[in-house]
């Protein structure tokens, strides 16, 4: 329970501040209207006629923050609101997830790479929970380590995943805002550009409190497996 405290807590209490600052940066910039008056969907629709891909379609789907990019049939999807809004935050989401294109045309490694370990990922994801519930307490019972082994090996894959997730994100929107830059039809001020700036930042930082949770979990439990898999 000590172990608990010192490792999960913290990164728990600091994985709600950065929800709450992100949902709050959004919703702030949700509200400032594009001097350009374009949509996400026209957004995102430039950006990639802009990187010469013209084989991808930009879809509208459910949900609040749903928006992303799915190589395998070629879609850029974004939620309702940003596809239709004239905001600064829904042209700042839109270039973030044609970044994500971007990447698969020009083959980036770390996207390759994290698309490859997708299947694998979602699997583990799925059983992880139970693994190591029923490992706990055969470690406990003194029965066997094995499960919970398994179960350590399973958030090993999730915490590389997630680690190999942020260059992903952090490129996506690093294309982003120097496309954003680079074209004043879309962000017509500086005070734009700085906003859609923030409001990538606080969504990058999403990724890097989960990834440092995942690695929290892993050391949580390896530290019981390896500090009581010998008893």
């Amino acid at each position: 329970m000590g172990v608990y405290l010192v490792i999960i807590i913290p990164v728990l209490l600091l994985s709600m501040f950065v929800q709450w600052r992100f949902r709050n940066k959004f919703s702030r910039y949700a509200e400032m209207q594009l001097s350009s008056g374009l949509s996400g969907k026209e957004v995102a629709e430039r950006m990639l006629h802009d990187n010469g891909i013209y084989d991808v379609k930009v879809m509208s789907t459910e949900g609040q923050l749903t928006d992303h990019y799915n190589p395998t049939d070629r879609t850029v999807n974004l939620s309702t609101d940003v596809y239709y809004s004239r905001s600064v935050a829904a042209a700042a989401v839109a270039a973030h997830e044609c970044g994500h294109a971007v990447q698969h045309a020009k083959s980036y490694s770390w996207l390759n790479l994290r698309s490859t370990m997708v299947p694998v990922v979602s699997i583990s994801s799925n059983l992880l929970q139970w693994v190591l519930l029923i490992g706990v307490m055969l470690l406990v019972f003194a029965v066997t380590p094995i499960v919970l082994a398994i179960g350590v090996v399973g958030l090993a894959l999730v915490t590389i995943f997630s680690i190999i997730t942020l260059p992903v994100e952090f490129d996506a929107s690093n294309r982003a805002l120097a496309w954003l830059k680079n074209n004043p039809g879309v962000m017509q001020t500086q005070e734009e550009n700085s906003q859609a700036k923030d409001a990538l930042w606080w969504a990058a930082m999403t990724y890097v409190v989960a990834a440092v949770g995942a690695l929290a979990n892993l050391i949580y439990y390896a530290s019981m497996l390896f500090g009581r898999g010998r008893d």
